[in-house]
């Protein structure tokens, strides 16, 4: 088990991290203050330490020693309410006056403009009003504004160190994918991410039982010693009914990342399994089913997945809309053509992406409207048809065609790019709680 834990620490701490980050500020007075500034100070920062703003060297006269605050000692910090905008904060804290001359500074104010609940401004005044102002507009930047002598202000901005850590987990499904996933500690958002990259195998709606197990690695940020956001998932596997599947990310020589199987293989389809997040389906492909509303047998030639409405509905595969608009039963509904012998149809739409028309390109994902009860249905679903060559075929069991694998001259970065992410997966799956936090 030791020997186990230490070797899968050492697979991890292999995994390529970004290089060495810096943290810099860059005064730009947008209008000229009587003292010059330095252009531009740069100090490199480790990226496993927080960061203290460094103070730019400034020409300064015995009548104003003080040009730049002191930057880590805030007289208030203001968390943004709702309904909240720069004028009506800086009333509440007797600040008006300071408003307009802050605003000089033209476009650098424009993030003061976009403000969001949950935001906080870090401020410093004295009794001219505003000296110092900052805030986050991004998770790891810092914007600073304060005031020169003149009584003008001026910008400066520091992008804070991210520390990427890996984290690598396991989870056994006794229920529900969901509930086996927040069992593990994985967010809504990272249970979906994992099943859209099994999505071309693995149909979620259908084919998930008891038993079934899943294992992930992903890269997670941090800033200043806290947890800022999960970043992609960089291997997965997932037991489904005893098959296993496995999935690598990689980054090409174009820049591009996909999923692809130890040996090379597309994970991705020309076509998605399924066209929404797994949900339970209402009604299968059934040539002699008795229709809900005539309350005669009509063959149902599609799936229908039920789903709350405005639940996201995704284009199938790359393809052009030839479509969109109303059709009898069928209500809202998208027709859209995949090549020459392939057709996707969605049907009882409540409303359609905005932009898209006739002749519109999509691509594979991408949301195309979102699923309501229009036309001859009992409740909120989307059904979903998928054609060759003009014949209905059920879309649970055809065969989707597969993308090209990688190329022979990629095989060698591929693997040198994937192979630790491989090792990990391959560590047993009583292994979960030991290498967790690995970092």
């Amino acid at each position: 088990m030791l020997v186990s834990l230490c070797l899968l620490g050492g697979v991890l701490s292999l995994i390529p991290k970004p290089s060495d980050t810096y943290a810099s500020v860059t005064p730009v007075p947008l209008q000229p203050p009587p003292h010059s500034v330095e252009s531009e100070i740069s100090q490199p920062v480790s990226s496993a330490k927080q960061i203290a703003l460094p103070s730019p060297s400034l020409q300064q006269d015995s009548k104003s020693p003080n040009i730049l605050p002191d930057l880590r000692k805030w007289d208030v910090e203001v968390t943004v309410r709702s309904g909240d905008s720069l004028s009506v904060i800086f009333k509440r804290l007797g600040l008006s006056r300071s408003v307009s001359a802050l605003l000089r500074l033209g476009a650098a104010t424009k993030p003061l403009h976009r403000l969001h609940p949950g935001q906080v401004l870090h401020i410093q005044r004295d009794d001219q009003g505003l000296r110092h102002l900052m805030f986050r507009p991004t998770r790891s930047r810092e914007t600073h504004y304060w005031r020169i002598p003149g009584g003008t202000y001026t910008i400066g901005h520091t992008d804070l160190p991210v520390e990427h850590r890996r984290r690598a987990v396991t989870g056994t499904i006794n229920h529900t994918l969901f509930e086996a996933g927040d069992d593990a500690g994985l967010s809504p958002s990272m249970i979906l991410e994992l099943a859209r990259i099994f999505g071309w195998d693995i149909d979620f709606a259908l084919e998930i039982r008891k038993g079934d197990r899943f294992k992930l690695i992903w890269d997670e940020q941090w800033i200043q010693g806290q947890h800022a956001e999960n970043g992609p998932i960089l291997a997965a596997e997932f037991v489904n009914r005893g098959q296993t599947y496995q999935a690598l990310r990689y980054i090409g020589k174009d820049g591009r990342a996909d999923y692809y199987t130890p040996d090379g293989q597309h994970l991705r389809k020309q076509f998605l399994r399924t066209p929404v997040d797994f949900t339970r389906i209402s009604s299968h492909f059934n040539p002699r089913r008795l229709h809900p509303v005539l309350k005669r047998v009509r063959p149902h030639r599609g799936v229908d997945y039920a789903a709350p409405t405005g639940t996201p509905v995704y284009a199938a595969g790359d393809g052009t809309v030839i479509r969109r608009g109303w059709k009898g039963g069928y209500g809202r509904v998208i027709f859209i053509q995949h090549g020459t012998r392939y057709t996707t149809v969605y049907a009882h739409l409540s409303r359609y992406a905005r932009g898209l028309k006739v002749g519109s390109k999509v691509t594979q994902g991408q949301i195309i409207g979102r699923i309501g009860r229009s036309g001859m249905a009992t409740g909120p679903h989307l059904h979903y048809e998928f054609r060759i060559d003009g014949v209905h075929r059920n879309p649970v069991k055809v065969r989707f065609p597969s993308l090209d694998p990688l190329r022979y001259a990629e095989l060698a970065d591929f693997r040198q790019q994937t192979w630790p992410m491989l090792i990990a997966l391959r560590m047993p799956y009583n292994l979960r709680m030991a290498y967790a936090d690995v970092q």
